[in-house]
């Protein structure tokens, strides 16, 4: 359910942190919504930036950094209530973890060595954190990594940690640490605190100064990973009055880290959080921002709550619906846009936010900051249209039968927005497929391509602006093309990719055959592939619930729903069997949506004079028509023209290009479509029931 912020410092200490309930996947159908989803203003939402949920949702870190925009304050949390420990202020380097299965890498006196150390383990799985321990003799330095969801997975990791420290700090052996302490109870202050710890540390037992309460400290010794490890070290501990540390008691062990700088140790302090389900609350301002270092040094609103969830660190931000959409538009659509089309975006935006707000999909927050739900990246990217959009929309959400719609979103529909059939394998009426030709606002401003065929056989695409037309023809008249620039790209796609290497440079004079025009290939119109058959199996590996036999020498689409897109497809005739239609995206090798055909660039397809087809393969031997006269093709390329004069090449590879339309699941509102939409003067309220069936715009 949706949380609200009450009055003055009440909301601070001891307020109910309300979860609601898990979706089980990426796209669910949407569920009734509960009455408290739709209470009035002042919504707060609970954003996950860090948590391990397994296949749900998974982003770990061993530790987060904070750079707090004003002070903020600091309480542990447990049993429902919230005690105030310390503040935290404006500018200053903090660092959280969670406590939870570790291994000791090393330890050492010598600086150079455990920043090398440090160094080796940040390329490895096996993530460290380092921290300096002032003792009477000096000071000392240790790392650990870790968090490990268990004893077990700990202990399988000490081989690796004591591989990639191999050659450095020898002679040390990891070992696994883990939250069975003893505790010295209270004690007078923090001197005396630190004195005990130094006191066990000297007896050779690992201790740890633990803040417990506003200026209330303590000793925890042990850190052992089982009962009878912590055994072991009760007859080295100093004088005092020792207990073994309930598992479920909360307690902040206090570290000085100097992980961050490994060029001269600069400690931060850092403070673990230790107990079962105890948390730690930073209470924030929701007008200045706090830095989180791990993600990507963005900046994020309000407060923050800091928990461990399957052994590892989570992270959740809490902040107002109304700011934490700023963000979320400034991620999902460009600020240039038409206002409509944004305003459009912000109730949609908030309708899905609401809604993910009153279930438990992540367990300790309705949403995440990944597409998962929507982007959020803090403020650093707010826009004055993108606020301007919020705010005039502020509280309007959608609503179909009385309940607040999931209403989910994607980047571009491709001309026609998707039926849910399509993507749930069920239906839901406010999710039907409707005419979407303002997704074509996509390609207004981008180039078309010229798909080419070269001298040496190979084929390509050329940017319309960087040739033209010479007027002469091959004798099947196919038109020829020259560049007009030097060095020109030939792209194995119809679009500039840096990072992928052209098949080819073309120069003033170099004549080249066109096969085709095609758009530029973007969120509207796009080519994939071609992929080979040892591809394709090996994207579809675990994607299916019966496994596929190889080589794949047939694909082809069996079945589509009402907008067009694919539902079921069958290679070598058996049927690729995903959880739902949308999936195939991901089991094609992240294909941009299911609205495509299949070209296999090795087979073709003849009509008859009787209206009868036959299906042929590219190989040698085969009996072709030429400007020529019959002949019998030898290998290489083969040209082959439909009724319309397109051509394409036949090739003996037998490879899979996809040839769609939109980017997305096609649900619900096109962001382009919306921005079609404004330009050709629909308000926000008629892109939004256009989109959405059967839905009313509520101000709440």
């Amino acid at each position: 359910m949706k949380v609200k912020k009450t009055t003055a410092k009440i909301r601070k200490w001891g307020r109910g942190i309300l979860a609601g309930i898990l979706l089980a996947g990426a796209l669910q159908l949407p569920v009734s919504v509960p009455a408290s989803a739709d209470q009035g203003a002042g919504e707060h939402v609970r954003v996950a930036l860090f948590l391990d949920l397994g296949s749900t949702y998974k982003a770990t870190v061993p530790a987060v950094t904070l750079k707090p925009g004003s002070a903020m304050e600091m309480g542990l949390q447990a049993d429902g209530g919230t005690s105030p420990l310390l503040t935290l202020a404006a500018g200053q380097t903090v660092r959280f973890s969670a406590g939870s299965y570790k291994i000791k890498a090393a330890e050492s006196a010598d600086w150079k060595a455990i920043a090398a150390a440090v160094k080796k383990l940040q390329a490895t799985a096996d993530r460290p954190v380092a921290y300096a321990v002032d003792q009477a003799g000096g000071t000392t330095y240790q790392i650990y990594t870790g968090p490990y969801a268990s004893a077990a997975e700990a202990q399988k990791a000490v081989s690796r940690v004591s591989g990639s420290l191999a050659g450095t700090l020898s002679g040390q052996a990891p070992v696994v640490k883990g939250s069975s302490y003893y505790s010295a109870g209270t004690l007078g202050s923090r001197a005396e605190a630190e004195a005990l710890r130094n006191s066990a540390m000297a007896a050779g037992v690992d201790a740890y100064l633990v803040l417990t309460g506003p200026q209330q400290y303590t000793v925890w010794a042990g850190g052992a990973a089982s009962a009878a490890e912590l055994s072991a070290v009760q007859s080295s501990l100093p004088q005092a009055s020792w207990s073994i540390v309930d598992a479920s008691q909360p307690g902040v062990i206090v570290h000085q880290d100097v992980t961050l700088n490994l060029s001269s140790p600069s400690p931060v302090d850092h403070y673990e959080l230790s107990g079962t389900n105890s948390k730690l609350m930073i209470d924030g301002d929701d007008s200045m921002a706090t830095q989180v270092v791990e993600r990507s040094a963005r900046s994020y609103r309000g407060d923050f709550e800091i928990s461990q969830v399957n052994g590892q660190l989570a992270l959740v931000n809490e902040l107002p619906l109304e700011k934490y959409l700023y963000s979320v538009l400034s991620g999902e659509v460009p600020a240039s846009w038409p206002q409509e089309s944004l305003k459009a975006q912000a109730v949609a935006a908030r309708s899905y936010a609401l809604y993910s707000a009153s279930t438990n999909r992540f367990k300790i927050a309705g949403l995440v900051d990944s597409t998962l739900s929507q982007v959020y990246n803090g403020v650093d990217n707010e826009k004055d249209s993108i606020i301007q959009a919020v705010d005039s929309t502020a509280g309007e959400v959608i609503k179909a039968n009385g309940k607040i719609v999931e209403a989910i979103f994607s980047s571009n529909s491709g001309g026609v927005s998707a039926d849910s059939s399509e993507v749930w394998s069920s239906v839901n009426p406010t999710f039907s497929s409707v005419n979407s030709e303002w997704d074509k606002a996509a390609i207004a401003s981008l180039k078309s391509w010229y798909h080419v065929l070269l001298s040496n056989g190979k084929t390509g695409y050329v940017r319309e602006d960087n040739a033209e037309l010479t007027g002469g023809t091959t004798a099947a008249g196919l038109k020829k093309l020259s560049v007009t620039t030097k060095s020109v790209m030939v792209r194995p796609l119809p679009l500039i990719q840096s990072d992928v290497n052209p098949v080819a440079k073309l120069n003033p004079g170099d004549e080249v055959i066109v096969l085709d025009k095609v758009d530029e290939s973007s969120t509207y119109a796009w080519l994939r592939g071609p992929f080979t058959s040892d591809q394709l199996l090996k994207t579809l590996k675990g994607k299916t619930t019966t496994p596929m036999s190889s080589p794949i020498y047939n694909l082809e689409i069996t079945q589509r729903g009402p907008s067009g897109r694919v539902t079921e497809i069958k290679a070598n005739g058996q049927v690729l069997d995903v959880k739902y239609p949308d999936a195939y995206r991901s089991a094609l090798g992240s294909l941009p949506s299911t609205l495509f055909d299949i070209a296999a660039t090795g087979r073709y397809t003849v009509l008859g004079a009787s209206g009868a087809t036959v299906s042929g393969t590219a190989a040698s031997g085969t009996a072709v028509m030429t400007a020529s006269g019959p002949q019998t093709w030898s290998g290489g390329n083969m040209v082959v023209m439909d009724g319309n004069g397109t051509a394409r090449v036949i090739d003996q590879s037998n490879q899979f290009l996809f040839v769609g339309r939109g980017n997305g699941h096609g649900l619900g509102l096109s962001q382009w479509g919306a921005k079609g939409m404004a330009d050709a003067g629909y308000d926000y309220q008629q892109i939004l029931q256009h989109y959405y069936q059967n839905v009313t715009i509520v101000k709440e």
